[in-house]
């Protein structure tokens, strides 16, 4: 009896109670099962007898005790134990159990699947690091998480593209040509520029591949050194990636955005959507309009375009590919972003939430003595993806970070101050969230 089964089997217990006249409810469509943390409860729980007691102005043990006596009586349960305030914890016959691993081994790849979002097209962009370093600690929590999050999307029947968003456009580019350069004639890094042994390694690669960029002028070199160095460092990305299990389908370059006039494009579509104004010589968003705190610079009084115009063309870009959900998985450092770019899709006709929808995670932290150790690409104090595969392997830091989402200093500030609130309890050794007082069908573990 697989999860899905058990809970059907609840919704009829619960139907033959009111089609009996012992219950006056309306039936669930569905009833979530649930597995107790604690084994002793049983193979799975459920909590349905307490959101029926209500609409049944009955005790939830009184509506426990009924549902259990009908449940009991369905094929595979071996027992149903009526617990705390009403929880039914049951328990699985051994045929039951064993049905489970045969109907995994019949179905091999294609269990858990379904065609829950058949036909819907998502553009999902992760990692997205700059190609000015190597991939680092820092990048691995979303390359874990959002290559878990892409099979989980396509086993639901999702068309999903997994993009990586290359920024190879603006000054740190730049200032990464500059630094290859240097590493490359033997001198220190320049102000703000990039240091680390890894520059050292890639002015050596770069000098191997382009003979005679020593002898060259030095901006012709530099220019030189900046693509070749680029191209050197993507490749490595892609490579350390592809060792961490994640491959993209399409690697985006923000080059593109402005050689092709998508910017400009993006932005006429804004001034067509009638949310475009001009003020003091810069050109600017009306994102105010839209829920933001304050409206956006496009393009500056000096005619440069601002990242803002670049994410513009580059949201808009997705939503012409065909991509109907485009999700963005950003850092912590980028919480403060979430606001205009809602807005900026709004200003475009979108849905804010439906069409683009932004999910941010923590750093990760790397400690040394029980302090953070800071991790600079420019200062070269990084510890690779390379590195961490190396030390402990792929499948291990893949489950870390998965499960690390739910270990985070965050979260346990968060359940401190709802337990503060007296918006949490503790019942059948788990900790429980009331959210029935908020307008939920039930309370949630």
């Amino acid at each position: 009896m697989t999860p899905a089964e058990l809970s059907d089997a609840v919704v009829a217990a619960v139907r033959a109670a009111v089609d009996a006249g012992a219950l006056a409810v309306p039936l669930p469509e569905t009833v979530t099962v649930e597995r107790p943390k604690v084994k002793e409860h049983g193979d799975y729980a459920t909590n349905i007898a307490m959101q029926l007691a209500k609409p049944a102005g009955r005790p939830p043990r009184e509506v426990a005790e009924l549902l259990a006596a009908e449940l009991r009586k369905s094929p595979g349960v071996a027992s149903v134990e009526v617990a705390g305030p009403g929880f039914l914890n049951i328990r699985l016959d051994e045929s039951a159990l064993g049905e489970i691993a045969r109907t995994v081994v019949v179905a091999g790849d294609t269990y858990g699947t379904s065609d829950t979002l058949a036909k819907l097209r998502i553009n999902l962009e992760f990692v997205s690091a700059n190609p000015t370093g190597p991939v680092h600690l820092g990048h691995t929590r979303w390359a874990a998480v959002g290559d878990s999050l892409r099979r989980l999307l396509e086993a639901a029947g999702a068309d999903v593209t997994a993009e990586h968003y290359v920024n190879d456009a603006g000054v740190q580019m730049q200032r990464f040509g500059e630094s290859v350069y240097a590493a490359a004639h033997g001198r220190p890094a320049p102000e703000d520029g990039y240091g680390g042994a890894y520059v050292a390694d890639v002015a050596r690669q770069v000098v191997a591949q382009e003979p005679g960029i020593l002898e060259a002028q030095e901006q012709e070199a530099t220019e030189r050194f900046r693509e070749a160095g680029y191209r050197v460092m993507l490749e490595e990305m892609r490579q350390s990636l592809e060792r961490f299990g994640v491959e993209f389908d399409v690697w985006f370059s923000e080059r593109t955005l402005h050689e092709t006039g998508a910017v400009e494009h993006a932005l006429d579509e804004l001034r067509r959507q009638g949310h475009v104004y001009d003020q003091d010589g810069a050109i600017w968003l009306r994102t105010t309009e839209f829920g933001d705190d304050k409206d956006r610079v496009l393009v500056k009084s000096d005619g440069e375009k601002t990242y803002f115009a670049a994410d513009a063309a580059y949201y808009i870009n997705k939503r012409e590919r065909g991509f109907e959900r485009c999700v963005y998985m950003l850092g912590a450092d980028h919480h403060g972003y979430v606001g205009r770019m809602m807005a900026m899709c709004a200003a475009f006709g979108d849905e804010p939430g439906k069409n683009l929808e932004i999910l941010i995670g923590q750093m990760v932290n790397l400690l040394r003595d029980g302090q953070p150790l800071r991790m600079s690409k420019r200062a070269g104090t990084v510890v690779t993806i390379d590195d961490l595969v190396e030390a402990i392997g792929v499948d291990f830091d893949v489950y870390f970070h998965e499960n690390s989402l739910h270990e985070s200093k965050a979260v346990e500030r968060a359940i401190e101050r709802l337990q503060s609130l007296g918006k949490m309890y503790e019942a059948e050794g788990a900790l429980w969230l009331r959210t029935t007082d908020f307008g939920d069908d039930r309370d949630r573990v």
